[in-house]
């Protein structure tokens, strides 16, 4: 017997207002009474659907993990060696105390990678609980060059845990800019039970390339390092990409980077 949907949910997304993204959200019901509380809007291109759901596969093992016919994700059994803490990150989600919505943010020029955005209904709604919504520009990620091992370690599944991990446990960016910062180690622990490389700074750099004294690059740099019991130092790994294409970048500190990087 299948089971009975009193309600499908409906997620309507306006433009941002102020810096927060309204929501109108009808009716979250679950099947059978198991609700998840991650759910993607209908919207959402389904080719980028399939590229996350098999990114998060392999880090976290669930080989079964989709979105039902409703757009809830479930995880299903482990099936495959995978990232524990990963794991444990989806399934607080899911059964968390907040409502967390995946929207595309393909080519948005406001969104770099990925970017969570604090949610609250409009009109007359109210929701019982905090929405938090997960912006994600695909694009992006193709945009991306650099080592093997470090584009591993960086696509748009890690992306979408680094957001997870600011609602889910509440953690910080780095703001230093030698240090990785407070969400990132939580990232970095799911890298290691991979064997993957971490990244060593939350911050970019600019390349430190010379070009023409005419053209103004925008070439930048994300490091990732990997401890070699056979070297006495660990491997240096690097991802590059072009931050007038990535977007989400402020014009002003963008200049002051390149500026820095060119006077040493």
């Amino acid at each position: 017997m299948r089971p009975r949907i009193y309600k499908s949910p409906y997620l309507s997304i306006a433009r941002p207002l102020g810096g927060v993204i309204c929501l109108l959200v009808w009716a979250v019901v679950g099947f059978a009474g198991q609700t998840s509380r991650v759910v993607v809007r209908d919207d959402m291109r389904p080719a980028h659907k399939t590229e996350l759901l098999e990114k998060l596969r392999a880090i976290t093992g669930w080989r079964e993990l989709s979105f039902d016919r409703n757009g809830f994700l479930v995880t299903g059994e482990v099936d495959s060696a995978g990232s524990e803490s990963a794991r444990a990150l989806i399934a607080s989600a899911i059964h968390g105390n907040q409502l967390i919505v995946l929207e595309d943010a393909t080519d948005r020029a406001d969104v770099a990678f990925c970017r969570v955005v604090p949610g609250r209904t409009t009109g007359s709604s109210v929701s019982p609980i905090p929405i938090f919504v997960v912006l994600i520009d695909f694009r992006d990620f193709q945009h991306v060059t650099g080592d093997a091992r470090a584009r591993a370690a960086f696509d748009v599944g890690w992306g979408f845990l680094h957001e997870l991990d600011h609602v889910v446990s509440q953690s910080k960016d780095a703001e230093n800019m030698s240090a990785a910062g407070e969400c990132e180690d939580h990232i970095n622990q799911m890298r290691r039970e991979l064997g993957l490389p971490v990244r060593s700074t939350y911050f970019f750099s600019s390349l430190p390339v010379k070009t023409d004294p005419n053209f103004i690059t925008r070439l930048v740099r994300l490091g990732f390092t990997e401890s070699d019991p056979s070297h006495r130092r660990p491997k240096h790994y690097w991802l590059v990409w072009d931050a007038a294409l990535v977007g989400g970048i402020d014009e002003r500190s963008l200049t002051a980077l390149i500026r820095s990087a060119d006077s040493k």
